[in-house]
């Protein structure tokens, strides 16, 4: 029984789908109109904050926060090398310093203990990654006496406590990638925040630097959601509380099974309410694993194996000596087992029994 990595769809939600975008044709406004402002105001009220600002992607949202929150060239922003690409790419475009920073392996996340220790007084935000949809220590990391951006792209509607990711630190960013939590059909990101300059700015900057489309006062960037993403969101919001507790279900599933001796199953962190983007284990043997999952046609994938400190493009940003144990540890054994809002009972046996089966 073949089992894909991302067990979801939007087929049922096709003919709501498509009325939404052939009204967006029918009203002629396609960037910055009625869909994006309910679609700002709707996700805000979601999240708990007074702020949402839609733009183009994930990416151009964690450069546009930075900037709004102040960071300028040649500031220093502590990120983890453990997360996707784009978490240091925004930090880089926004004109920063990267400075990588440790993990906690078992959670994914940062620690207060692991951001501290890279601090320097040249540190002007830290971008902490709620990866996988768990959700760093937020509180912790805020007191540390600088902006804390939240990377939430991979965990819409999680929650620290009785606080949703997105309403815990100074700020915070949200991509709407077709393989998120919270899906549109293309690109699409967001910006949500309490603070009303950091509104304003990250508004101004996604307009090009301008705040009334005439007057451009700084360098801004082209970087909007369109109303049809928009309409699109709009209607799958309502489902995202249910989809997650769907995915919550799942990870249940796998543990109420035995995946075998070696795997390390997810962690929650402390009062988090996970939102299982990735069901992501730890073994010893990950790659291992993968092969005897393939050989039965079961999706699984490493996705950071090479963290970004070690990649071409961003190495040049890892002092020589910088010791990263956690990240290594995570990089050399995490796996992606199946996980999404329709994964079966049937499946998850599938994908237990192929675990347990594999002497590794």
């Amino acid at each position: 029984m073949a089992v894909p990595l991302f067990a979801t769809s939007l087929d049922a939600y096709k003919p709501r789908l498509a009325q939404a975008l052939a009204e967006v044709v029918d009203g002629g406004r396609y960037v910055l109109g009625p869909q994006v402002e309910a679609f700002e105001e709707e996700f805000a009220r979601y999240i708990g904050v007074r702020h949402c600002v839609g733009v183009g992607n994930g990416t151009d949202a964690i450069t546009i926060a930075l900037r709004a929150l102040g960071v300028r060239p040649g500031d220093e922003v502590i990120c983890p090398s453990f997360t996707f690409y784009a978490t240091v790419e925004g930090a880089v475009n926004a004109g920063a310093t990267p400075v990588y920073c440790d993990i906690d392996p078992q959670t994914f996340c940062l620690t207060p203990d692991t951001v501290r220790a890279a601090m320097t007084p040249r540190t002007k935000a830290i971008v902490a990654v709620n990866l996988f949809g768990n959700v760093a220590p937020i509180a912790e990391l805020s007191e540390l006496g600088v902006p804390v951006l939240e990377d939430s792209a991979q965990a819409a509607g999680a929650k620290l406590y009785d606080a949703r990711a997105g309403a815990l630190g100074h700020a915070a960013t949200f991509s709407f990638f077709p393989s998120k939590n919270l899906p549109c059909l293309g690109d699409g990101g967001a910006v949500t925040t309490d603070d009303d300059e950091v509104a304003k700015l990250a508004r101004r900057l996604r307009f090009h630097g301008s705040d009334d489309k005439k007057t451009f006062v700084e360098v801004g960037y082209n970087s909007r959601l369109d109303e049809m993403q928009a309409a699109v969101l709009r209607i799958l919001l309502p489902e995202l509380d249910g989809w997650n507790e769907a995915r919550r279900g799942a990870a249940e599933a796998y543990e109420r099974h035995d995946l075998g001796e070696h795997v390390e199953l997810p962690e929650p962190a402390a009062g988090a309410e996970h939102v299982y983007h990735l069901y992501v284990v730890r073994h010893r043997r990950a790659d291992e694993l993968r092969e005897v999952l393939s050989a039965r046609e079961i999706g699984a994938r490493a996705y950071y194996r090479v963290p970004t400190h070690l990649q071409p493009a961003t190495a040049i940003y890892a002092p020589d000596g910088r010791e990263l144990p956690g990240t290594d540890e995570a990089a050399r054994t995490h796996l992606a087992l199946p996980m999404g809002t329709q994964l079966s009972d049937d499946s998850v046996r599938e994908v237990v029994q192929a675990c347990a089966s594999g002497s590794i």
